[in-house]
C-alpha cells in the first residue's frame, strides 16, 4: 500500500497551515484538529482498502505459441463488489518479449466483468512463464493505491515458427517446394514402387507396358511408379558456438531449425521417417525416425528448447553415436558451417558416416562475410578487413571442395537458401533413387 497523490497533496497542505500557524496567522488548535481528521481519513480509508476483495482474473493464453508472429493474451476480469472498481493493470509476461497494449487502466463496473486482450512477441524458444497479474487499486476516498497480484501463475511453449507449416500442409509437395525456394525438375515413374496402371502415353518406355493388362483391355497399359517410400532422413544439426552467429532477427541455429523442419514435412509427405540428431558439444539428443503426422509433432516437440550453446562441437562424437542409434541405411542431412580448421576432423566424421549412410553436408555461409568481401577498399581498414574476407571464404571453399573430392554432398548456401537447398537436395537424391 502506498499514499496516492490526493494524499500527498493533503499533507502539503497541512504542512503549509503549520508554517502559517507557526506565524501565528492561524489558531494551532486549527492546525491540530485539520492534522487529526487528516490521520482519521487515511486509516479509515487504508482500512476500507485492506477490506476490498480483489478482482477475479483468469488469464487466456495459448499452451504453444509460434516464434516471430504476435500472439494474443486475454485477461478476463470480474468484480465482485458492489461498487465500481478502477484499476491500472500491467500483466507479469516473460521478460524481454515485446508487448504492446499494456500497461491498461480500466473501471470494472459492479458485479461486472471484462475482457482485456494485448499482443506480445516471443523472443525465444522454450518454455516461459507468467506470473500474476499485477494490479494497483484506490482507495475508496482515493487516498491510498494497493498493490495487489491476481490470477495464478501459467506457463506457455515457443515452438519454431510453425505457421509457415502449416502453410505448406495447404499445398502439394511440388508447389510447398518451389514457395521455399527449391528448383525442381519434373520426374515422372522413375521410382522404384509401383503404384497404378493407367493408359500408355507417347514417350512412356516399353518397359513400363502391362502386357498382361493390355491383352485383357485390348489397349497399351503402362505401369505408373512412384519413388520409393519408408526411407529415413536422419537430420544432424550442429547446436555449438557457431550457431550462435546472426543473420537478421533470428540466429543460425533458428535458421537452421526452421529450414529443418520444412524439410521434414516435405519427407514425411513423400513417406519417409525422420529423425534428428543434435550435437550439443560432446552431448547429443537423438530423436529415432518416425513417420506419419506424429512425426512432425515429435519433431516439433523434442526440439522446440534446443539452443546453441557457447561449445566447440565434437563431430567424431556425432559421428559415432548416429552410427550406434541409426543402423539402417538413411539419407544423412549435416547443418554446419564448416570453417578451415574442420579439415581434419570433420572429414574423419563425413568418411565414418559415409561407410553406411549417403550423406549431405549443408554449410551456412555467413551474409556479414560476404558483405565484407565485396566492400570497396576505400581506406586501409576496409581493404585488410575485405582481405581477409576474401581469403577466409577461399580456405573454407577449399574445405568444402575437399569434401566433394571424397564423394559427400556439399552444399554452401546462406541461411535465406536452406530451406529451398535442403528440399530441393533431398528431393534430387530421392527421385534419382540414390538412397
Amino acid at each position: 500500500m502506498r499514499p496516492a497523490p490526493l494524499l500527498l497533496w493533503l499533507l502539503v497542505v497541512w504542512t503549509a497551515l503549520g508554517v502559517v500557524a507557526s506565524l501565528g496567522r492561524l489558531p494551532l488548535s486549527a492546525w491540530l484538529v485539520f492534522g487529526a481528521a487528516l490521520a482519521v481519513l487515511g486509516v479509515l480509508d487504508a482500512w476500507r482498502l485492506r477490506r476490498t476483495a480483489s478482482p477475479e482474473l483468469r488469464r487466456e493464453l495459448a499452451p504453444v505459441l509460434p516464434l516471430g508472429p504476435e500472439a494474443t493474451v486475454a485477461l478476463h476480469l470480474r468484480n465482485s463488489t458492489r461498487r465500481s472498481q478502477p484499476l491500472h493493470l500491467h500483466d507479469l509476461h516473460p521478460g524481454g518479449w515485446a508487448v504492446r497494449g499494456l500497461p491498461r487502466r480500466v473501471t470494472l463496473p459492479p458485479g461486472g466483468a471484462l475482457r482485456l486482450d494485448y499482443a506480445t512477441t516471443p523472443d525465444a524458444r522454450g518454455q516461459f512463464h507468467f506470473g500474476g497479474c499485477h494490479a494497483l487499486l484506490p482507495s475508496p476516498w482515493r487516498l491510498w493505491h494497493g498493490r495487489r497480484v491476481l490470477g495464478e501463475p501459467s506457463s506457455t511453449r515457443v515452438y519454431p515458427n510453425f505457421a509457415v507449416l502449416a502453410e505448406l500442409a495447404g499445398l502439394s509437395v511440388e508447389l510447398a517446394s518451389r514457395s521455399v525456394g527449391a528448383r525442381l525438375q519434373r520426374r515422372r515413374g522413375e521410382g522404384t514402387e509401383f503404384q497404378e496402371l493407367r493408359d500408355y502415353r507417347d514417350g512412356d518406355s516399353l518397359r513400363k507396358i502391362d502386357w498382361k493388362a493390355t491383352a485383357r483391355s485390348h489397349r497399351l497399359i503402362s505401369r505408373e511408379y512412384r519413388e520409393e517410400r519408408n526411407q529415413q532422413v536422419i537430420l544432424m544439426l550442429d547446436c555449438g558456438r557457431r550457431m550462435l552467429a546472426q543473420d537478421g532477427p533470428l540466429a543460425h541455429f533458428d535458421h537452421v531449425l526452421n529450414a529443418s523442419l520444412a524439410l521434414a514435412s516435405i519427407a514425411l509427405r513423400e513417406g519417409d521417417a525422420v529423425g534428428l540428431l543434435a550435437c550439443l558439444g560432446q552431448q547429443q539428443r537423438w530423436l529415432p525416425p518416425q513417420q506419419g503426422s506424429g512425426g512432425m509433432d515429435h519433431l516439433l516437440g523434442a526440439g522446440y528448447d534446443l539452443h546453441a550453446q557457447p561449445l566447440a562441437t565434437d563431430y567424431l562424437a556425432a559421428a559415432g553415436a548416429l552410427q550406434t542409434h541409426q543402423r539402417r541405411r538413411a539419407l544423412v542431412i549435416v547443418v554446419t558451417n564448416v570453417r578451415d580448421e574442420d579439415d581434419k576432423e570433420l572429414r574423419a566424421a563425413l568418411s565414418l558416416l559415409s561407410r553406411q549412410h549417403l550423406v549431405v553436408l549443408a554449410s551456412l555461409r555467413e551474409q556479414a562475410l560476404d558483405d565484407a568481401a565485396h566492400e570497396p577498399g576505400t581506406t586501409l581498414e576496409t581493404t585488410i578487413r575485405s582481405a581477409s574476407a576474401m581469403h577466409y571464404l577461399a580456405e573454407r571453399e577449399r574445405v568444402h571442395e575437399t569434401l566433394r573430392q571424397e564423394g559427400v554432398n556439399v552444399l554452401d548456401v546462406r541461411c535465406a537458401e536452406l530451406s529451398g537447398a535442403l528440399i530441393e537436395r533431398y528431393l534430387a537424391i530421392k527421385r534419382g533413387n540414390r538412397l
